[in-house]
C-alpha cells in the first residue's frame, strides 16, 4: 500500500518539485531508500548521502535543496522542518500498514461486571479489568494488562502487553503506555520512629493528560494525599521513575533512566537527557533543558540549558582532578594567608 507524492503534499503541506503522481510506499533512511521510498534530510552534514540516495523523493529544507542542486535526480518536498514532516509522514505510512486489534473482549480476559468497557475497545488475552473501571472508545488493552478498580482509560489510548494501571488512576485520550510500565504504585513514604520505618498510606492518584507516551518499565507513583500529575503531551522514555506527588508540565520530555524524586514540580516544555536526576521538593521552570547524567540539586527558576557533571576523562586524570578538588579548601586558606603577607610586605616597603 502506498500513496501519491501529490496526495502526501496535499495532506502535510510543503512545496513539491517533481512528479505528483509518483507512488511511494514508505519512508527509509538515506542509505537504504529505494525507488518506492521517501527519505529525509534534517542534518546538513548528511547532504552528500542525500545527493547519492536512491530514494524516489527527499524531504529537505530550502537551503539544503539549493545546495544539493542537480546532484540528486529524484523528486523533492521542500519544507522548513523536514524532521517534523518525516514524523507526520511516518505516522501516515504506519497507519496504512497497521493491523488493528479487533474490538471486543478476549475469551480469557477477566472483566468485572461493574466495569464499563466501550463496545469499540479491544481487551486482550488474560487482561484483567476490575470493578468500576472505565475503558473508553477505541482503547486497546493488551494481553496481560491489569486495569484497577475505578481507573479511567480515555478514548483511543493503548496499553501494550503487561501494563499495570492501578486503582483510581486516570489517563486521557490517545495515550500510549508501553509494556511493563506500572502506573499508580505506592509512593516511597515512611515515617521513622526510633530507627523503625512506619508506612504512610498512599491515597492519592496518578492523573495523566491527553497524548502522553510512557515507555517500557517506567513507573509513576501515586500521590500520598494529593495526586501525581502528568500533563498533556508529556513524553517519557523507558525505565523512568516519577516519585509521588510530582507534577510534570505539558509537553515535557524525558529520556531513559531519568529519576524524579517525590514532590518535584517540573514546568512545561522541559527536556531531560538520559539518566538525569531531580531531587525531591524542587521547582523547575518552563523550558529548562537538563543535560544527560546531570543531578538537579536545587530549584531552577529561569529557562535555559543546565549541566551538572564533570567531563569524562581517563581514570588517572580524573583521580588527580578529584584530589585537587578535595584540597581546594586548604589551598584557599593558604592563598588568603599569602595575600595578607603580600599586603603587609607592600605596606612596609611603602614606608
Amino acid at each position: 500500500m502506498g500513496t501519491r507524492l501529490g496526495a502526501l503534499v496535499e495532506r502535510f503541506g510543503g512545496q513539491l518539485a517533481g512528479e505528483p503522481n509518483l507512488e511511494v510506499t514508505g519512508i527509509a533512511p538515506l542509505t537504504d531508500a529505494g525507488a518506492s521510498h521517501i527519505s529525509f534530510l534534517s542534518n546538513s552534514k548528511f547532504r552528500a548521502q542525500a545527493a547519492s540516495s536512491g530514494a524516489a523523493a527527499l524531504i529537505l529544507t530550502p537551503a539544503d535543496n539549493a545546495l544539493i542542486g542537480d546532484e540528486y535526480a529524484g523528486a523533492r518536498i521542500v519544507t522548513p522542518n523536514p524532521y517534523v514532516y518525516f514524523a507526520r509522514a511516518a505516522q501516515f505510512f504506519a497507519a496504512l500498514h497497521e493491523i488493528k486489534p479487533a474490538a471486543g473482549i478476549h475469551a480469557s480476559a477477566v472483566v468485572d461486571a461493574g466495569a464499563q468497557v466501550d463496545a469499540s475497545a479491544s481487551i486482550g488475552a488474560n487482561a484483567v479489568i476490575e470493578a468500576g473501571a472505565t475503558i473508553g472508545a477505541g482503547c486497546v488493552i493488551g494481553p496481560g494488562c491489569v486495569v484497577g478498580r475505578d481507573a479511567v482509560i480515555g478514548a483511543a489510548t493503548q496499553l501494550l502487553a503487561n501494563v499495570t494501571f492501578h486503582a483510581r488512576c486516570v489517563i486521557g485520550q490517545r495515550g500510549i503506555i508501553h509494556s511493563g510500565a506500572v502506573i499508580g504504585t505506592d509512593g516511597f513514604g515512611f515515617a521513622n520512629e526510633g530507627g523503625v520505618y512506619i508506612k504512610i498510606p498512599q491515597t492519592g492518584r496518578v492523573v495523566i493528560g491527553d497524548d502522553v507516551d510512557i515507555g517500557a518499565n517506567t513507573t509513576i507513583d501515586r500521590g500520598a494525599l494529593a495526586d501525581t500529575v502528568i500533563e498533556d503531551g508529556v513524553k517519557l522514555d523507558n525505565q523512568i521513575q516519577i516519585g509521588h506527588n510530582c507534577h510534570i508540565g505539558a509537553h515535557t520530555a524525558m529520556a531513559g533512566c531519568v529519576g524524579v524524586a517525590g514532590s518535584a514540580i517540573i514546568g512545561k516544555y522541559c527536556t531531560f537527557g538520559g539518566a538525569a536526576m531531580v531531587l525531591g521538593h524542587l521547582t523547575i521552570a518552563d523550558k529548562v533543558h537538563v543535560s544527560s547524567g546531570s543531578m538537579v540539586s536545587r530549584s531552577i527558576l529561569e529557562p535555559g540549558q543546565y549541566t551538572g557533571f564533570y567531563p569524562l576523562a581517563k581514570n588517572a586524570d580524573w583521580e588527580k582532578s578529584a584530589a585537587i578538588v578535595r584540597n581546594l579548601s586548604s589551598m584557599r586558606e593558604k592563598l588568603r594567608a599569602l595575600e595578607k603577607t603580600i599586603k603587609t610586605l607592600t605596606k612596609q616597603d611603602e614606608k
